[in-house]
């Protein structure tokens, strides 16, 4: 586990199925200047051979985390503004004003994020626009979009 400077944004995966979009959201954490926080159980195994298996022979450059709960990073992270992805949300992710040291929760690939938490606090709910006949979009793609949305809001990288 790597550690930096302050992140510029958290990004926090709940229990995340599958090891290549993990690769790929890591490595634009590396990119952003990112902290990634993987909530278990998670749909891979941590070691050097299936990390590099998947892509993340970069993941020496990343800063990030394992925890075994939600309630872990949200301890650790309670002064900060959370946001969650869901497709069912009604606010757009460009409508919200997004700043430095804020934290993005993106569900699972196969379950999306539990409705309990998505309805802890409605507001804090965003999506990314999709036609209704697309039933989700890639995990990987979405965190791409959601980090270099609030990248753009930003002004750019420092």
């Amino acid at each position: 586990m790597s550690e930096s400077k302050e992140p510029l944004i958290h990004v926090v995966l709940y229990q995340p199925d599958i090891p290549q979009n993990t690769g790929n959201i890591g490595r634009t954490c590396v990119a952003v200047g990112a902290k990634l926080w993987l909530v278990r159980p998670l749909g891979f195994q941590l070691d050097a051979k299936h990390l590099r298996r998947a892509g993340m022979d970069y993941w020496q450059h990343l800063n990030w985390e394992a925890v075994d709960s939600l309630a872990e990073v949200q301890s650790q992270l309670q002064d900060r503004t959370w946001w969650k992805l869901t497709k069912f949300a009604t606010r757009y992710v460009w409508d919200a004003e997004l700043e430095p040291g804020q934290v993005f929760l993106f569900g699972s690939e196969s379950n999306g994020l539990p409705p309990r938490i998505l309805e802890e606090d409605p507001d804090s709910n965003l999506k990314l626009p999709m036609h209704q006949e697309v039933r989700s979009l890639n995990l990987a793609s979405t965190a791409t979009a959601v980090m270099y949305e609030a990248v753009r809001q930003f002004g750019g990288l420092a």
